[in-house]
């Protein structure tokens, strides 16, 4: 099944996300990770219109082009793409999370970090209130995985939060 290519964190994720919309075209990818998971695992956008590509000449998508106009490519899972998104979903990960935080890199070059507090603190504000409004009004009519990592994304903002508030008072 997957040995005959080597998946990556973007072919699993094409597959969940054709899982769950069913069928799309290499841009519908690109804003449905605008609206779910940009916000805790980034992606080049040129990925999500070559990796479909790459599934498919693997068995694991099948692809439908237009006849006419844009002759857009859309795609929907296989049976053996659906048994690769379930292998790999059931295993267990002991990675851990990657951090990449450009205030924290100035931070760690000898940046002052209260110039920095006073920056960061009102933009993890407003992401935090951002999670805190989807989890008002949506987060009882999400599925699981996504309201997971909606509540892990309110807990790392609390977290910023804290630690930034140290250098602003």
């Amino acid at each position: 099944m997957s040995s005959e290519i080597r998946l990556t964190p973007t072919s699993y994720i094409v597959l969940g996300l054709l899982e769950a919309a069913g069928e799309a075209t290499p841009y519908d990818l690109k804003r449905m990770v605008a609206v779910s998971l940009a916000d805790f695992w980034s992606i080049p956008h040129a990925q999500l219109y070559t990796e479909p590509e790459r599934l498919a000449a693997a068995g694991l998508l099948e692809e439908r082009r237009e006849e006419g106009g844009r002759r857009r490519r859309h795609y929907k899972m296989t049976k053996r793409g659906l048994e690769a998104l379930n292998e790999w979903r059931s295993e267990p990960s002991t990675e851990m999370m990657e951090l990449r935080d450009l205030g924290l890199l100035k931070v760690f070059f000898g940046g002052d970090p209260r110039a920095m507090a006073r920056v960061q603190l009102p933009a993890h504000e407003r992401k935090l209130a951002e999670y805190e409004e989807i989890e008002r009004n949506a987060a009882e009519v999400m599925p699981p995985g996504p309201r997971l990592a909606l509540e892990a994304g309110i807990f790392s903002e609390r977290g910023w939060l804290e630690f930034w508030s140290k250098f602003a008072e």
